[in-house]
């Protein structure tokens, strides 16, 4: 970061009482008054009131990028975008050290932090790889004492960790963690009983650890200031009777996740204390074990009726689907329906998403089928993001999603932005049809499950298609020159994952000249060899290259990853893995983060 004003970063802010006053009046009193019984006043330099009125303007400015290009204009503007920041945004948690980031921003109320790369989603990075949230939440303990909100994404978390962050921002108010490990109920539990003011605790898609301490118990007695209570990731049993005690005494409480431990019958109860509810996570939606007759007899379509906000359903992870129908009252005003975890048929859904005229966002299972796809085509003509997950991932199986599904996605949803497609067979019309209907498309991620499969129709490769999409022409991706015709296809391409491709250390060295603007490249069974990496490592100083072998693996059989770090404390590799030392790890380069 440091006090070069062509550092740039990824982040956004309001003001505090404990820090600097951003009004007028008072910053130049501070500045103007001399330290005697009188105050006389001073006409303040020409740069000073500059400066004021650049501050005042600035706290208006909210977006990243804005904010980055305004800290490059002069060291004037970069020092008043610093001092105007609450919202400090790290894509990459190495990108920059606490240290140097606390200095720089010294108004920040909000913390987002990103850890990992994804695809330590899927195990496809060592254990204990790094990412730890302790150095930052310590740095911050010592320079945020106002701290509010904390965002973290894909972070080593631990109870004590959780535990400092409780006992030293005594006006916390929103801890979100999402893709985190290392931490359990107990460290929760901390958080729950000191965090006295906080509104927002969601636990999404983490790995919790169970302690045996039940964390819901210890919530204030009192009325809570909880607006959004998101657990529907955590495996053990909760205490369902302090739970919907704290339910009835969060009036503000908006948003609710319930994990797989909570009943279609509990959930009623839930529903019926808390009808103001916008987001809605079902949990199981199914009887409870011991009591099947009673909740069958519970009247859920009227609970579901009352709740006449809801725009976003989840869950469903134990479906029934006979209770399905429950649901039709809200259907036409969601915008958010995630069926990822429910395994129904297309004849279930298809009642469903008739409804659903104004849906934006939809996760689905394939066992809905082609046919169930087209009924989303026919109706869901606001969508823009659809993702369709595999119930069985094998490869040797014939999946019940193809082609016919995407073209009629394509066809029928023009605004889609995004999309995540799992199948087994596919053509390359389907695809180029895809890039022609869906002009707003941003992000487009098919998986065919199976390597190397051709077109399902004709044979062919489907470089065809996937040209199409990446930059409107075919180009040969079964050679090194695809990689190139990628990257020169896709200028503003930031992260980019590939996986058994042919690519080698040609196509490796053909994009040099591009990764300096990408925040990660990640390459797996590819190609590539030790010199080719280090051939990388040399030409590009300012980035970090990790490249990861086992010692079973063929030479060319390893992980390579390439990213924008200005320091680097990663932890011991394992035993199985290898991290190549390709270049020194730099903390003194005075550059910042550059935007995301």
């Amino acid at each position: 970061m440091g006090d070069d004003p062509s550092s740039s970063s990824q982040m956004s802010e309001d003001d505090d009482d404990r820090s600097p006053p951003l009004d007028p009046s008072s910053s130049n009193k501070a500045r103007n008054c001399s330290s005697g019984s009188g105050c006389d006043y001073i006409i303040p330099y020409q740069d000073q009131v500059l400066e004021n009125v650049l501050e005042n303007v600035l706290c208006f400015l909210t977006a990243r990028q804005d904010r980055n290009a305004a800290s490059l204009v002069c060291k004037s503007w970069y020092r008043a975008e610093a001092l105007t920041r609450s919202d400090l945004f790290i894509g990459n948690c190495y990108a920059v050290s606490p240290r140097r980031a606390t200095a720089r921003f010294t108004r920040v109320r909000a913390v987002s932090i990103k850890g990992k790369p994804r695809f330590a989603d899927f195990n496809l990075m060592p254990p204990n790889w790094g990412a730890h949230f302790r150095p930052w939440v310590s740095a911050m303990a010592k320079a945020y004492p106002w701290l509010e909100k904390v965002y973290l994404k894909r972070m080593s978390v631990t109870d004590d960790d959780l535990a400092l962050l409780a006992e030293s921002f005594p006006g916390f108010k929103e801890l979100v963690l999402v893709c985190c490990d290392g931490f359990g109920t107990s460290g929760l539990a901390v958080v729950a009983s000191k965090c006295r003011q906080l509104k927002v605790l969601d636990l999404i898609d983490s790995e919790v650890l169970d302690d045996d301490v039940d964390w819901i118990y210890c919530f204030p007695e009192s009325l809570t200031c909880l607006e959004s209570l998101i657990f529907d990731c955590v495996e053990c049993h909760i205490n369902f009777e302090a739970l919907e005690r704290l339910v009835m005494r969060s009036p503000l409480l908006k948003k609710l996740r319930l994990n797989r431990h909570v009943s279609i019958g509990q959930l009623h109860r839930l529903m019926v204390r808390a009808p103001q509810l916008t987001h809605l996570g079902t949990g199981s939606f199914n009887t409870l074990e011991g009591n099947p007759q009673g909740d069958q007899e519970l009247d859920y379509v009227s609970a579901f009726a009352a709740c006449k906000s809801l725009v976003c359903l989840s869950g469903f992870r134990e479906i029934l689907p006979d209770q399905l129908p429950a649901i039709y009252p809200v259907c036409a005003n969601l915008t958010n329906l995630n069926f990822s975890y429910a395994n129904i048929t297309a004849e279930q859904l298809i009642p469903v998403i008739r409804h659903c005229h104004k849906l934006q966002i939809f996760w689905v299972l394939d066992s809905v089928c082609d046919e169930g796809l087209k009924a989303v085509a026919a109706t869901c003509k606001e969508l823009r993001e659809l993702r369709v997950f595999p119930v069985n991932a094998r490869e040797d199986t014939e999946g019940p999603v193809s082609e016919v599904g995407l073209q009629a996605i394509s066809e029928g949803c023009r605004k889609l932005q995004s999309i995540l497609y799992f199948c087994q067979r596919m053509t390359n019309a389907a695809v180029i049809a895809m890039s022609k209907n869906c002009p707003d498309l941003v992000v487009f991620r098919l998986c065919i499950m199976g390597r190397h499969r051709p077109d399902h129709a004709t044979g062919e490769s489907m470089d065809e298609g996937f040209g199409a999409i990446v930059m409107n022409f075919a180009f040969a991706g079964d050679s090194d020159m695809g990689l190139k015709y990628l990257l020169e296809g896709c200028p503003k391409l930031q992260k980019l994952e590939i996986r058994d491709s042919p690519f080698g250390d040609s196509a490796l060295r053909s994009g040099l000249h591009h990764y300096y603007n990408m925040r990660f490249l990640w390459m797996s069974s590819c190609l590539l060899t030790r010199e080719g990496c280090r051939d990388v490592a040399q030409a590009l100083p300012r980035l970090v290259v990790e490249v990861m072998k086992s010692d079973e693996e063929e030479e060319t059989d390893c992980i390579f990853i390439l990213s924008r770090c200005l320091l680097v404390e990663l932890g011991e590799a394992p035993s199985r893995c290898r991290i190549d030392d390709l270049l020194p790890w730099r903390d003194s380069l005075d550059v910042g983060l550059q935007v995301s």
